[in-house]
């Protein structure tokens, strides 16, 4: 199927042409002609398939061809993450470039006023994150009484987030009367309930299942020790890719910590997760879509809503404990029919989880060994539950253990209940203790 075959109009059929898009992906081949139709719609499908066109494209054209009552806002598209927020919103600007229509992007951690001034002049499309929208609502900037179309966007990701709650107090303050749009990446029973909750007999469209990775993606495994870990992705960035990379760490701390190490090896590279302030977030990844930063280090959170065109390679520089994860992950290249690379770094800890996404993708990952820090001697280890490693008989391992000489600085202090056990009042008769 061909564009030119979902009946668009030609200021929306002439702005796709011009983005370069020919063929409708299964999720925009489905879901366009019924949305346009005015049907409610639940859309289950993975990242990197088209979601964003597939509701902002229909949604274009039936605020166009219907009328409205102006300075209202008629369509909300609720999103959990700034960075995807303002995508979602760029594309809305360039399918709708020949349009009309009035868009608006708002989220949170900047001040309100010029975002406040913009609605003021009167927005169609509402692009906003949960947090924003509520405070805007609570001060009477905003109105959803005249809403005509709502789209909840990553309904996974929101409950992930701990947004679900906001979200179904902004949903309470919705009009009945309204076509609703519903997309995921996965269908959790929480998800699934709120999507029964307010879909109105919608159409159902599942589209390439999330246990399953794109064809276009060449993927493999490099079994390394942790320490070694490190040294492996700069000696990779050094002498195999000299292209731009999206590395995923499991935490935080150990973002920076990779960007850190990277940085000292003079290859640039900014850090993006929760804990960076939100133009921080944005300008990493600004200065990564322009090439500016070669390399991105990204916690699994803060990367929903990456979106890179030609994005070629993504590394796993340790496995997720959710299987699910490694296919949103690699998901990020390969996008839109292209072809990516996939790297994943694999310890003795990653063993398992390598173990459990095998089984859910279906297939065996080939394992590099071509490499200067290979090694064939890994034992399979898990974490307690203070996601501490556990050796194979199930213990910390002795280099994870604390010790209890005397020597030891590092001697870990009592807790509050138990600070004062065995406490003995030193000789001095001027000593008072703190009650």
């Amino acid at each position: 199927m061909n564009f030119t075959d979902l009946n668009l109009i030609e200021p929306i059929a002439k702005a796709i042409q011009e983005q370069g898009y020919t063929n409708p992906t299964p999720i925009q081949e489905k879901s366009i002609p019924e949305i346009t139709k005015g049907k409610d719609f639940l859309g289950c499908a993975q990242t990197g398939t088209g979601k964003t066109a597939a509701f902002a494209i229909p949604i274009l054209q039936n605020l166009t061809q219907n009328k409205f009552p102006n300075k209202h806002i008629k369509a909300l598209i609720l999103t959990p993450t700034r960075e995807l927020a303002i995508q979602i919103e760029e594309n809305i600007k360039a399918y709708g470039k020949y349009l009309p229509l009035k868009h608006l992007v708002i989220f949170g951690g900047v001040k309100q006023g010029n975002q406040e001034a913009a609605l003021k002049k009167g927005v169609d499309i509402l692009v906003a994150t949960p947090g924003r929208l509520l405070d805007f609502i609570s001060q009477g900037i905003i109105s959803l009484k005249n809403l005509e179309i709502f789209v909840l966007d990553e309904a996974d990701r929101m409950l992930d987030m701990g947004f679900v709650h906001d979200v179904k107090r902004i949903i309470k303050l919705l009009p009945q009367k309204r076509q609703t749009l519903f997309f995921s990446a996965t269908m959790p029973a929480e998800i699934q309930k709120l999507a029964d909750s307010i879909l109105n007999n919608p159409v159902k469209v599942e589209v390439t299942p999330v246990s399953s990775t794109a064809d276009t993606i060449k993927q493999s495994v490099y079994y390394v020790e942790k320490e070694n870990k490190l040294n492996l992705l700069t000696h990779i960035l050094k002498n195999d890719i000299s292209d731009s990379v999206l590395v995923f760490s499991r935490t935080k701390h150990g973002a920076d910590k990779i960007a850190r190490k990277l940085q000292k090896d003079q290859i640039t590279t900014e850090a993006i997760h929760g804990n960076k302030s939100q133009n921080a977030r944005q300008n990493a990844l600004s200065n990564f879509k322009s090439g500016k930063t070669r390399v991105l280090v990204a916690t699994d959170i803060a990367a929903r809503g990456i979106d890179i065109d030609e994005l070629k390679f993504v590394i796993n520089f340790e496995l997720s404990d959710v299987s699910e994860t490694y296919v949103h992950r690699i998901g990020r290249t390969g996008r839109a029919g292209a072809e990516g690379t996939s790297i994943s770094f694999v310890d003795g800890l990653d063993l398992l989880n390598l173990k459990n996404t095998e089984k859910l993708i279906g297939k065996k990952i080939p394992v590099i060994k071509d490499h200067p820090f290979h090694t064939d001697d890994l034992v399979v280890q898990k974490r307690d539950s203070n996601n501490k490693p556990m050796s194979a008989g199930g213990e910390r391992p002795k280099s994870s253990r604390p010790n209890n000489s005397r020597s030891n600085n590092n001697k870990k202090k009592p807790d509050s209940a138990s600070a004062n056990v065995g406490f003995k009042k030193p000789k001095n008769k001027n000593f008072t203790r703190k009650k």
